[in-house]
């Protein structure tokens, strides 16, 4: 096996790589319209979460490494967003929205405690 970097270990890296994966599925089914607006907006901000948290972790200093994770977390709140609109716009049904607003709110939370630890160091 190749060797893992840092972020790879995270389990909040593990569980937005999954969420990617939720992304790119929903919006699948999205509009054909929609394909350069909400679709590219949605998987960006969702490929943010974790290119942020990646990019971090080659940072030094612990106050460089809360930056890049604030990033993510707000890469999530353009995301959490994102998803509102498709479900008001009825691309996701109440289900689909649920399940991935649950997903993300996970995520959030273990950002949170991952920037508060940063924080602390």
């Amino acid at each position: 096996m190749a060797f893992e970097f840092s972020f790879e270990k995270l389990e909040v890296w593990q569980k937005s790589r999954h969420l990617l994966n939720i992304i790119y599925s929903l919006t699948s089914r999205f509009p054909q319209e929609e394909k350069f607006g909400l679709v590219s907006q949605m998987r960006r901000s969702c490929l943010s979460i974790s290119s942020n948290l990646a990019e971090g972790s080659a940072r030094k200093s612990f106050k460089d490494k809360a930056h890049f994770t604030l990033m993510s977390f707000s890469s999530a709140m353009e995301l959490l967003n994102q998803l509102i609109i498709a479900k008001d716009l009825q691309y996701l049904s109440r289900a689909d929205y649920e399940k991935t607003r649950n997903e993300l709110e996970q995520i959030t939370n273990m950002l949170n405690g991952l920037r508060n630890s940063q924080i602390n160091k």
